[in-house]
């Protein structure tokens, strides 16, 4: 015979020491898996466990909603349609889904005031339901109020300051210890460190963040034991002097750098600082070939376009002028100027009949002559 409901819950808080604020059916499914399986679900504190059933007392499994970074809905709000959204934790991913969208809303909003420490300003509930946010918060605040957070970013410590203050002159100058970060620092929260140590363990064991006190530091280091590796955080206080690493015995350092060597020392240099691989490349190319420079090419100089040379008349000829045949006097054709040479053949015709003429006109001259003398 099972037990009743009361005792039950009564069993669950004995067990898990942490008080209940909700409480239902769903269906869970993680990402490699195919199929929802059906399990009674409680928030208790800042975790979702999982029952197979609401009889059994002890959980299957938990999710640790610390872990939280945001949640997605997967379908879109219908009525009587099952809603699916999928909250993703630092380490996995996880499917959840609920028959009435109504419920999977209240669901949503008590997994995100548990899990981000703050009631979400988009939900659709009503206005007793946004009371028992509230009262959820409340009490999670007074239960555990290290693990409620403040502002979304750490508090910037005094190196980050902004460049008005720095460059201020009557500002006394700041010890330099206090602003030389070892090469393993990193603005990044603890939930953050802790991943990234366990992410990529080869990087490093030793990890230096912000701390959530003001002005403060915080280490993280992953550590191997024999039961496997363990995650560690260290909390620095800064003073005037330098900085305190709150131990059962503190111990006080002059800077980061010393105070990251101490953790060395003690550790026997078997744990190193977490330094992310930079990548190097593995091909070699050869160079292109440098182009080749095009000289301009010397226009060309257009020739000047000189008129005819015209042959100079010698001195003789410009003083003596042509001398011309009196009138009457006989010609002899062969004793024409050598320019005769130079004219073109209807010239020489013009010559050739103008002698034909001359020769004709004398040889009448004879003839009658010598029929005057005939007659007498």
């Amino acid at each position: 015979m099972s037990a009743h409901i009361r005792v039950v819950h009564k069993r669950r808080e004995t067990i898990t020491a942490l008080p209940l604020y909700h409480a239902g059916h769903l269906l869970k499914k993680q990402n490699k898996e195919k199929d929802f399986k059906e399990y009674y679900g409680e928030i208790r504190g800042a975790t979702l466990f999982l029952y197979k059933d609401d009889t059994q007392d002890t959980y299957t499994e938990m999710l640790d909603l610390e872990q939280l970074k945001s949640v997605e809905l997967d379908t879109f709000y219908k009525k009587k349609e099952p809603t699916i959204f999928t909250l993703s934790l630092s380490s996995e991913k996880v499917q959840l889904k609920l028959d009435n969208p109504d419920t999977a809303e209240v669901w949503r909003g008590f997994i995100l005031t548990v899990g981000k420490k703050d009631i979400p300003k988009n939900l659709q509930l009503l206005p007793g339901q946004m009371m028992q946010l509230k009262e959820t918060l409340s009490q999670e605040r007074k239960r555990n109020p290290k693990l409620c957070r403040g502002p979304t970013l750490p508090p910037r410590p005094m190196f980050l300051k902004s460049l008005d203050s720095n460059n201020d002159s009557t500002s006394p100058p700041k010890d330099k210890s206090t602003t030389e970060l070892p090469s393993c620092f990193f603005d990044v929260t603890r939930q953050e460190a802790e991943q990234m140590l366990k992410a990529n363990p080869e990087y490093g064991s030793i990890i230096l963040r912000p701390s959530t006190l003001t002005n403060n530091y915080a280490l993280t280091l992953r550590q191997p034991t024999p039961s496997g590796p363990v995650i560690k955080n260290y909390r620095l206080t800064h003073t005037n002097s330098g900085f305190v690493i709150e131990l059962d015995t503190p111990v006080t350092a002059s800077s980061l750098n010393d105070v990251l060597k101490y953790f060395l020392e003690k550790t026997e240099h078997r744990l190193h600082p977490y330094v992310t691989s930079q990548a190097y490349d593995t091909r070699i190319e050869a160079s292109p070939a440098p182009k080749c420079i095009t000289l301009p090419t010397a226009k060309e100089v257009p020739k000047a376009q000189v008129a005819p040379t015209l042959r100079l008349q010698t001195t003789e000829e410009l003083q003596s002028p042509p001398v011309k045949p009196e009138e009457g006097e006989y010609v002899n054709p062969d004793d024409v100027s050598p320019k005769i040479s130079h004219l073109d053949d209807e010239l020489r015709r013009a010559v050739q009949k103008r002698r034909q003429n001359i020769y004709s006109n004398s040889g009448r001259e004879e003839e009658n002559q010598t029929n005057e003398h005939s007659f007498c």
